[in-house]
């Protein structure tokens, strides 16, 4: 079944009818039949505003956006949250960045620091107890390259001037420190958390060496990985395919990535910074651009279709021994990825996919689903901007469902009405929609499973969609809400 524009049109109203009036208009704003020929998404739906109040929203806080995103995958440095426990304790590991190293000796993704705030240092300040965690950190673990502080949000209540105490212990200990005013009151989203910590890159981390002289000789073919953070082992796999075309990958910002190698572009300046997730790490992206003459490329890893377009819009950006790789590298894998096709496409074609994810997902991986046969008929972000927009508009079919910020009721609704065949979202609305019956797959963290980058892992992403649309249970569940209707329609009473 195509999506028709005017019946996706006609479901929106539907839903808005069931808000009151001023929040009905409100949410009208954020809902959208796609246009394909739209260039300009800020005139046809609002992005980047606050949630409405009262109104169950998906979004994470300033501070999952620079600690869960930018620094947490850095795995030479400690990256401590500054505040309670619970924010640390809850944002360590879940996003499944792959490093490689000795935990606690030369890599510390996996460890939570805290500086575990009580009432007193809410009362009397927390920049001593700071101060000494650092010098902490530095004695238990010699090897680490610096510190982040990821400041929770009591630290912007009672004003710690982590600044000052960022500046001082640098000088002490010799290393960087990092202060990252992310609270999680910040902004409307994790959204920001991303730009605060890219500005935090950018005046904390990159003018360190920018005097020095590189010890590294750099080639023509040196380029940068942004916005990957090696989910599931993402990173690694971009990589390869990155090196297989002759290119020289000399820094990961930052799944699997060091402060070592950040420190390095300013000196080392690659040809060409590969940009994966716009969303997170385009703010740096344009400052090294400005300020160093770094180019930068957007690219799309999911699928055979999308990695087939990048590879060759990479290849472009070099010269024709480049370019000739790359089309070698394509034409290797085309049997592979055909026979992977042939496998699950017969078991997949025609199946109807909803979206709502974060970050670049919602438009990246439509291609990877089209290329097994199936169909996205509505796809929304969690904290985009309008330019995520503009760029999801020609990606997706035309009269498919946009929504931004979309509350539970909404997503619940659209899965009733349309029945999709799978639903691809996130940890808070995954158990909702499995007590519905319908599949799911959790597109933050690939369900524990992964890569889905690259040509290796489009063979993961095409088992996976397989096992959760065609496994049998779904076809035996009836929702709890369901059986209780069915028990009272029957007159059976219900057990006490």
């Amino acid at each position: 079944m195509t999506m028709n524009r005017q019946e996706s049109e006609k479901l929106i109203q539907e839903v808005l009818e069931v808000y009151p009036e001023a929040t009905g208009k409100q949410r009208a704003k954020h809902l959208l039949a796609n246009d394909p020929t739209l260039q300009k998404s800020n005139k046809c739906i609002v992005a980047n505003k606050k949630a409405l109040p009262g109104v169950m929203t998906a979004r994470g806080c300033a501070y999952a956006g620079s600690k869960g995103v930018v620094w947490g995958p850095i795995k030479d440095m400690v990256n401590l949250s500054h505040g309670p426990v619970g924010c640390g304790q809850l944002s360590r590991g879940g996003r499944r960045n792959y490093v490689t190293g000795y935990s606690g000796i030369t890599v510390f993704t996996d460890l939570n620091f805290t500086s575990d705030f009580q009432e007193k240092d809410v009362v009397f300040g927390g920049d001593k107890k700071l101060a000494a965690i650092i010098d902490e950190i530095n004695t238990l673990f010699p090897l680490t390259k610096g510190v982040s502080i990821q400041s929770e949000c009591p630290i912007g209540l009672i004003g710690d001037d982590i600044e000052a105490v960022a500046r001082k212990k640098a000088k002490d200990i010799g290393k960087t420190i990092v202060p990252t005013r992310c609270e999680g009151f910040r902004g409307v989203s994790q959204s920001l958390g991303h730009h605060v910590a890219n500005d935090t890159i950018r005046d904390w981390v990159l003018p360190n060496r920018d005097d020095q002289q590189a010890s590294i000789e750099s080639t023509p073919y040196d380029v940068l990985l942004t916005g990957d953070y090696n989910i599931g082992g993402d990173a690694w796999s971009s990589r390869v395919l990155m090196e297989s075309i002759g290119l020289r990958v000399i820094g990961q910002w930052s799944g699997d990535g060091t402060l070592s190698e950040m420190e390095l572009i300013a000196t080392l300046k690659p040809k060409l910074n590969l940009l994966h997730c716009y969303r997170s790490m385009n703010y740096i992206s344009r400052h090294m651009e400005e300020k160093y003459g770094i180019p930068w490329l957007e690219y799309n890893f999911f699928g055979p279709t999308k990695i087939a377009e990048s590879l060759r819009k990479i290849a472009a950006r070099f010269d024709e021994t480049i370019q000739a790789n790359a089309e070698r590298v394509i034409a290797q894998h085309q049997a592979e990825m055909d026979a992977i096709i042939a496998k699950f496409r017969p078991r997949l074609e025609g199946k109807r996919v909803l979206l709502f994810v974060g970050g670049l997902r919602p438009r990246h991986v439509i291609g990877a689903y089209e290329d097994l046969g199936m169909e996205v008929i509505g796809t929304g972000y969690e904290f985009a901007h309008n330019d995520d927009y503009d760029r999801t508009f020609k990606e997706l079919q035309d009269g498919a469902l946009i929504y931004d910020d979309a509350t539970s009721f909404e997503l619940e609704a659209f899965a009733e009405r349309l029945k999709p065949d799978l639903i691809g979202s996130g940890i808070k609305e995954k158990f909702v929609f499995h007590k519905m019956g319908i599949p799911f797959r959790q597109l933050h963290s690939w369900d524990y499973s992964g890569p889905y980058h690259g040509y290796d892992g489009f063979a993961v992403f095409a088992r996976d969609m397989d096992m959760a649309i065609n496994n049998p249970c779904w076809g035996k569940m009836t929702a709890p809400w369901k059986q209780k209707a069915q028990a009272v329609g029957t007159g059976v009473a219900e057990a006490a």
